[in-house]
């Protein structure tokens, strides 16, 4: 059993992670009293005792954390922003072109943001391929149940007397420099950052990640996409594509709550087409993403404890 530590287990993704991995079948969970939960000596012990240390931290203190450890065997998994385009540490997108291999072998992961692995998902197959080009101008919006806010927006939303602007989607991220902006920029290696626009809307968990692609934009006829996706994701059990995705003309947003996997769809016509992916925030964007990255790390079956 490999002995797994959480660092930041009071947080949102900190507590999904330890509601799931109590059950992980191949791995023992190292835990603190809660009076040793903040102190810095009580945490570098335990994790340089661990053989996986995931940090469900804030930024600053993620970049902390990792200053102490100094066992060469303990492997890291980083669910903050602050090292997704560090060097010395790998994205843990599996199923980007030979990332598993890198993912297996390395010592340093920084997991994925959600709204980023949707986008990712959705570019990284056509800029890597060169069906797009690098300096494409794309505009990505993201929509997200209030669960990926943490807890003061959970709370927010779930207070009897919340103000009535929280009753509808809401967008943010307005100045256009939201922190999953480098890592889509960097992984998917465009020459500049994709308008993007997240909105946050009154449900609890699920993402939809919509981009609009025109006819000039794609070096192949629009109707090839689907095509150029099933091959590309062929292998993967957790990223699949859907011709068919709709729910009578609609598509939901919250369809993959619950779940550790992803959709990704093409709709429009041979002038236009819109580029989908749906996942949950919670899951393939981030707690699920966690575990498969650890399960590849355990070299175990990458979906092992994994809902989907």
């Amino acid at each position: 059993m490999a002995k797994v530590f959480i660092d930041g287990s009071a947080g949102t993704t900190g507590l999904r992670l330890t509601e799931r991995l109590e059950n992980h079948p191949a791995v023992s969970l190292l835990t603190l009293p809660e009076a040793q939960r903040k102190d810095p000596q009580a945490r570098q012990d335990i994790m340089n005792q661990a053989d996986i240390v995931f940090f469900c931290l804030p930024d600053a203190a993620a970049i902390e954390a990792a200053g102490l450890i100094q066992n060469p065997d303990t492997s890291v998994i980083d669910t903050s922003t602050a090292h997704r385009t560090a060097d010395g540490w790998v994205y843990g997108f599996p199923e980007l072109t030979g990332q598993r291999d890198k993912i297996r072998s390395s010592r340093r992961i920084a997991n994925p943001g959600c709204h980023a692995s949707g986008v990712i998902a959705l570019l990284y197959p056509l800029v890597s391929t060169g069906i797009v080009q690098k300096d494409i101008t794309v505009s990505c919006t993201s929509l997200t149940g209030y669960s990926g806010g943490g807890k003061k927006m959970i709370a927010e939303y779930e207070d009897d007397n919340r103000s009535a602007l929280l009753n509808a989607p809401r967008l943010y991220g307005l100045t256009q420099s939201h922190k999953h902006l480098p890592e889509i920029e960097k992984v998917c290696g465009l020459s500049s950052a994709p308008v993007f626009c997240p909105i946050v809307a009154p449900y609890y968990a699920g993402m939809e990640v919509i981009i609009g692609l025109t006819a000039g934009q794609s070096s192949v006829p629009l109707s090839q996409l689907p095509e150029i996706y099933q091959s590309f994701y062929a292998a993967s059990q957790l990223i699949r594509f859907k011709a068919e995705a709709g729910e009578n003309g609609f598509m939901s947003a919250c369809a993959f709550a619950g779940r550790d996997d992803m959709q990704i769809t093409v709709q429009g016509n041979d002038a236009r087409a819109t580029l989908i992916a749906r996942f949950d925030n919670l899951g393939k964007g981030a707690s699920g993403a966690a575990i498969q990255n650890m399960n590849l790390l355990l070299g175990i079956d990458e979906t092992t404890a994994l809902q989907f």
